[in-house]
């Protein structure tokens, strides 16, 4: 099992939300206006979505509030009651709505008898498909406490008082919120013989994003996902995709079988599978699946009532919109002629077959003319910034609300398409070798004439309604100066008005989450600590991870200027792998490892098991302990093991992001 650090989200979330937000501003005309605008653009009278997103309803929990084991809080549907209000001024009303359909909640009938929902209990959803004489479960929620919420749901009015197995657990891909619920069905199902199917390679993924690069991410997501906000409509109003992630307990468990062919079948306690395995499209592997018997189709991440992510703001490996559109058109050739259901991981399902095909072909085109266009842009010699501001969908795409960039946008998911290709660099000189943002500031500053020339031109374009402008002035005064005070109000100001107009809900969340830190200035000291992980969350993450993983992970901890004046090999042999022998060589400031093999002349040589050795890095100082309890055996110069722990740091940090 592995922990993560969604719960110390709710601990900076009671910190954050006892601050008045007063000092916010309201909604300037120019923001009333543009919302105005989107209001009259889109089919807001148009309400099959709601009809869609309640059809089937069965039952919820009336108190509105998943607890966990110890009382705490996990998941509030309930917070999320304001939103059946007509839209507020400080919210664009697109997204207004999108939230408006991602907050019902409850258990939902999707195929009569066979197929149910628990939606709006988590950030993802979770499904139910009857067997049989069982059940088929597809992304059990992201915590413990949810996916068990949701499974008593399924027991109470489904079950009614009949107990049925759970046959089979399908994981479709690699991200915490479809995952790390599982062990809320493997802990109180009737039985203990559960397959868990995941898509090839699914462990290695899930334990590379949410640990190797885990604490840059982990901030990031404090924005993304907009943990730290008021859910309020001047606050957060949910991320497009779904609301929000749920807190509590985490578990990341290895598979039983997995799923790497495209074309591969299987049949459960007498329901057949197709499967659609896929490679860089919404995550680094991923699974579609789809129900012949039943005429349905789980879309797994890959289609949305949204515009998804080509690149997600948290951070991630770069998504390519080609591939994409592909697995999307395999969906409609394998079953486009007959599906009359189709069901995601997020958001509400879409019924009969003409609609369905509609809107698959809609995604498949939607990606697919990101990815073109922006490269027909790049071979005519546009850079990323100016292709963002010159590609717009079709209004054959643009005018459908399940295009609409409530978690990706055009933006940003243009950008990707061009770092998909060509990298961090847009072949301007002058960019080869940029100043720094503090160093860039100061002379910027200097430049126009001085802080308070800066921020009279800030001001200038504030009362304009140029936020953007505002906001990138202000952004050089503040990591040239971050103690000036009327410097950082205005940015928050114009960051505000930014947010308030975003149709995206993770840009909302961005710019407010920006623009809270400004006012209310983090003691960055105070939450290094608490996001740190604990000595048994690190020795969770430690225990999952393969011995290379392992070894590939100490890589990004090492100092490396320090360590460039230090050389040494170590050889291990791990007593309880199938593979026992490694060596680990430190040069040049950088650390590879072999499998397989001893190297001839060790600095030093280590025998000892895996756990032994996770215990060790989190806690060297007890490594007398473990050598006279025999855990572990060195020989050769100890003391260089000594100077290797000492260039290790497994902290967390939270570091700014809006400031130097």
């Amino acid at each position: 099992m592995i922990t993560t650090k969604r719960t110390i989200l709710v601990i900076l979330l009671s910190v954050f939300t006892g601050i008045a937000y007063g000092q916010a501003p309201e909604p300037s005309q120019f923001t009333k206006e543009k919302n105005a605008e989107v209001k009259k653009s889109l089919p807001f009278a148009d309400k099959q979505d709601f009809e869609d997103a309640t059809r089937g309803f069965i039952a919820t929990i009336e108190s509105g509030v998943i607890l966990n084991d110890d009382g705490t809080p996990s998941f509030s549907m309930k917070a999320w009651d304001f939103l059946k209000e007509p839209e507020a001024e400080t919210a664009n009303p697109s997204l207004w709505r999108q939230g408006q359909l991602n907050s019902i909640h409850g258990l939902f009938e999707v195929v009569k008898d066979k197929i149910y929902q628990i939606r709006g209990f988590d950030m993802a959803n979770m499904t139910f498909i009857k067997t049989n004489s069982g059940w088929i479960v597809i992304d059990p929620l992201e915590t413990k406490s949810t996916a068990k919420a949701g499974y008593d749901l399924v027991k109470q009015h489904i079950e009614k008082g009949t107990a049925m197995p759970v046959h089979a657990i399908l994981i479709t891909h690699p991200h915490l919120d479809h995952y790390a619920g599982i062990t809320g069905i493997l802990e109180n199902a009737p039985n203990r013989d559960i397959e868990i199917i995941t898509p090839k390679d699914f462990f290695e993924h899930a334990v590379s994003e949410n640990v190797m690069a885990g604490p840059a991410m982990q901030r990031r997501a404090l924005y993304m996902y907009g943990m730290t906000l008021p859910i309020a409509p001047h606050g957060n109003i949910g991320c497009g995709l779904g609301q929000t992630n749920s807190t509590g307990f985490h578990a990341l468990l290895p598979p039983t079988k997995e799923i790497d062919n495209s074309t591969e079948k299987l049949t459960i306690d007498g329901l057949d599978l197709e499967f659609i395995y896929v490679k860089d499209t919404e995550a680094p592997v991923e699974m579609m699946i789809y129900f012949p018997q039943l005429k349905a189709f789980c879309v797994a991440e890959d289609m949305n009532r949204l515009l998804h992510n080509l690149l997600t703001l948290r951070g991630a490996k770069v998504r390519n919109g080609q591939v994409w559109s592909k697995a999307i058109d395999k969906a409609l050739m394998l079953c486009g002629d007959e599906v009359e259901y189709s069901f995601s991981t997020h958001n509400w399902p879409t019924w009969d077959n003409k609609n369905i095909v509609t809107y698959w072909e809609d995604q498949r085109d939607m990606y697919r003319y990101i990815h073109d266009q922006t490269l027909r842009l790049a071979n005519l010699g546009y850079t990323p910034i100016e292709i963002a501001e010159m590609i717009e969908l079709p209004e054959t795409l643009a005018n459908k609300f399940y295009s609409r960039g409530y978690y990706g946008t055009v933006s940003h998911d243009v950008k990707s398409q061009y770092q998909l290709y060509f990298g961090w660099f847009d072949g301007n000189p002058a960019n080869l070798h940029a100043l720094p943002p503090v160093d860039a500031g100061k002379k910027y500053v200097e430049a126009m004439g001085g802080e308070a020339k800066v921020i009279e031109t800030g001001r200038k374009a504030y009362n304009e309604g140029d936020y953007r402008w505002c906001a990138m002035l202000l952004n050089h005064l503040v990591f040239a100066n971050p103690d000036n005070k009327e410097g950082r109000n205005l940015l928050a100001d114009a960051y505000t008005q930014l947010g308030y107009q975003a149709e995206s809900g993770t840009w909302r969340n961005f710019y407010l989450s920006g623009a809270q830190e400004l006012r209310y200035k983090p003691d960055t000291e105070k939450y290094a600590k608490i996001i740190t992980l604990s000595p048994q969350e690190a020795l969770a993450n430690l225990n999952n991870m393969t011995i290379e993983m392992l070894f590939d992970y100490l890589g990004i901890k090492i100092d490396g200027k320090k360590a460039a004046a230090d050389n040494g090999i170590i050889n291990f042999t791990f007593n309880d792998q199938p593979v026992t022998d490694y060596t680990l060589i430190l040069s040049n400031g950088a650390l590879t490892h072999r499998t397989g093999s001893l190297h001839p002349k060790p600095t030093l040589s280590i025998n000892t098991d895996k756990q032994t050795f996770g215990m060790f890095l989190l806690q060297p100082e007890n490594l007398d302990k473990l050598i006279a309890g025999n855990k572990m055996k060195i020989t050769g110069n100890q003391a260089f093991l000594q100077r290797f722990m000492a260039l290790l740091n497994f902290d967390m940090v939270y570091f700014n992001i809006i400031e130097p």
